[in-house]
């Protein structure tokens, strides 16, 4: 394996296989969940050829690969003998308030969508340089091929964005994406004088949009959730499908799409007022300043919808795209100056590898592994990107296709705006060159800090050392551990429910795995529904489809709203009269809310006893 020796040393370094309950990865790092962290060693680990730094946090214990990280993982986990999650999201989520919450969809589901778009744009870029220069005329067969790339990734935007966002919204991806065909087709997408149910439907472009197939999604997902709770199992496979498709396709042609097309043009009007009454050079100025903090806090494609919006109904993006590509190359001026400056040499090999990947338009090396650690580099970049980004502004540059870094300097000459190319081009020095100058001057300080970490006592050090936070479950029931993957139910199989799993009764009585609030007891008595102090949502779900024997075996002592405590009765259950009935008598015990939370965990044992732990949550 190619990083075989690597991956043996970072296993070595953090304390070993068995110091390992859980190892993930972002877009630029490893996120190990270790048992005890103070078996790694964190400064020899910050040593290691390939490692750039080493987070340790709240959040998880995070060693900075590089771009590169995917491959390195998928040997560790190998090598560590774990199964890929499947499904789960790479990045670590905090609990969300519901803009937030958006927000962060929003640029989830850009961050798969934005190869091709990166592909397109680059395409539009170099096509038109070879317009300009003569090389292919514009109305050349050759030309108009490779351009019906551009046009058609653009066009068919709608089926991406669902097959993107199905999965984070409980969505079958394939009726997603057959219901964003839909609207993009020739019979719905432009077309006057529609109706539906004798309901006159407005004229609608569906075609280069985003919001309505969010939205309509979104909608699906929970219609999905709904279908299954309700409809027979044994006509689900034919049904739920059908009734998917003909609910969607109206309440999105009635509801989704116009409202999805009024969030655009709101959009399109905030920044309309904004430019008239301020001038769009201060967004571009303060997003060119400041996307190194929104890249470290998640927020990194933030802009993408918005560059959408713009390019969809202005032709050009006034504002982010260029802004971005000005903020990239100041990180990259930022790490040159701290090349410059640099003595020792590996730090060199470092500021100069950053570097160089910024250039290329990837900045979470440089940001991760030297700004953290650093901090001036930020105020390099806020000098350096905000004057980049001002001059920009104040020249009113225009970014025709969605596409930023070096390699799409060209697009900005499309119709013929050389001037805006020109202004673009001095844009991207002001903003490299500054920051490279102010990173230069303000230096790279000592790490007094580290030093006195070092020193430090060990008690000094355990009180600053953050560690997780976990919720621990109990057994609901005494039996036989079930995996989740091998329940007879596909809701709860694929994790869709969220991460748990089940238990084989070998007792009448279900206990609280935790004590809080029940949130839901449902009228059938066979799922019941408990909220933690912490926002840890559990569902215990007693048997599968016995919600058909409509609460008969059951004996539910609890009422929706009831405070209750750890290892409290919830409910006795004749599970030898389920099982004569022809039901699955298995307890599934899941958290709802898993993808609020760094990982839940279950116990490895194969037989539990009510005292036993059974879920482990990370905070």
């Amino acid at each position: 394996m190619k990083y075989q020796s690597f991956n043996e040393e970072i296993i070595r370094l953090v304390g070993g296989k068995e110091n390992i309950q859980a190892v993930v990865h972002c877009m630029t790092r490893l996120r190990f969940t270790l048992k005890d962290r103070e078996k790694a060693n964190t400064e020899e680990l910050k040593a290691l050829d390939g490692v750039i730094d080493v987070v340790s946090n709240n959040v998880a214990y995070q060693v900075i690969i590089g771009t590169h990280v995917s491959e390195v993982h998928a040997e560790l986990i190998s090598m560590l003998g774990l199964t890929p999650n499947v499904g789960e999201e790479n990045e670590v989520k905090e609990k969300k308030n519901p803009f937030k919450a958006a927000m962060d969809l929003l640029s989830e589901t850009m961050t798969p969508v934005i190869e091709p778009i990166i592909a397109s744009g680059l395409l539009a870029g170099f096509l038109s340089l070879f317009s300009i220069t003569g090389l292919i005329s514009a109305d050349s067969p050759t030309y108009q091929l490779l351009d019906s790339i551009r046009s058609a990734v653009f066009f068919f935007l709608p089926i991406f964005i669902a097959m993107s966002c199905a999965k984070r919204l409980k969505a079958s991806p394939y009726l997603a994406v057959a219901l964003a065909a839909t609207l993009v087709s020739s019979s719905i997408n432009d077309v006057a004088g529609l109706s539906i149910f004798g309901i006159q439907l407005p004229q609608m472009v569906y075609a280069n949009s985003f919001i309505p197939i969010i939205l309509a999604v979104w909608f699906m997902g929970q219609l999905t959730v709904l279908l299954k709770k309700y409809v027979p199992k044994f006509l689900q496979y034919f049904l739920n499908p059908l009734l998917i498709m003909v609910i969607c396709l109206p309440v999105t042609l009635l509801i989704f799409g116009p409202i999805g097309i009024w969030i655009g043009d709101g959009i399109g009007w905030f920044f309309e007022v904004l430019h008239n009454t301020f001038g769009s050079w201060i967004v571009v100025m303060l997003y060119a300043a400041f996307q190194p903090f929104l890249i470290m806090l998640g927020a990194g494609n933030f802009m993408m919808p918005l560059a959408l919006n713009f390019v969809n109904k202005m032709g050009y993006d006034p504002i982010f795209l260029a802004a971005a590509t000005i903020s990239d190359l100041a990180v990259s001026g930022a790490m040159l100056g701290y090349f410059l400056r640099a003595k020792d040499s590996k730090q060199k090999q470092l500021f100069g590898t950053v570097s160089f990947s910024a250039l290329m338009g990837v900045t979470e090396p440089a940001i991760y592994g030297a700004f953290i650690k650093f901090r001036r580099p930020f105020i390099a970049v806020m000098i350096g990107g905000g004057l980049g980004g001002l001059f920009a502004g104040l020249m009113n540059v225009k970014t025709y296709s969605i596409v930023w870094g070096l390699m799409g300097l060209p697009s900005y000459a499309d119709n013929q705006d050389f001037s805006n190319l020109v202004f673009m081009i001095i844009s991207v020095v002001i903003g490299f060159v500054t920051a490279a100058v102010a990173a230069y001057i303000l230096g790279i300080p000592q790490e007094e800090k580290s030093v006195q970490a070092k020193e430090a006592p060990k008690e000094e050090v355990l009180e600053k050392t953050i560690e997780f936070k976990k919720v621990p479950l109990s057994s609901a029931v005494e039996g036989k551990v079930v995996p989740l993957a091998e329940i007879n139910d596909q809701a709860f199989s694929t994790g869709a429910l969220g991460k748990g799993l089940g238990i084989i009764p070998t007792d009448n009585k279900v206990l609280a795995p935790v004590s809080g609030e029940v949130s839901a007891v449902f009228p059938t008595k066979h799922a019941i529904g408990i909220k933690t102090e912490e926002g840890v949502e559990v569902l215990i779900h007693i048997g599968i489809d016995t919600v058909e024997l409509d609460g008969k075996h059951f004996d539910t002592i609890v009422e929706q709203g009831a405070i209750i405590e750890k290892g409290q009765l919830l409910s006795t259950v004749d599970f030898a009269g389920i099982q004569k009935d022809g039901y699955d008598p298995t307890v599934i015990v899941v958290v709802t809310n898993t993808m609020d939370y760094l990982d839940v965990i279950p116990v490895a044992q194969e037989n539990l006893f009510t005292t036993d732990e059974c879920l482990t949550v990370i905070l």
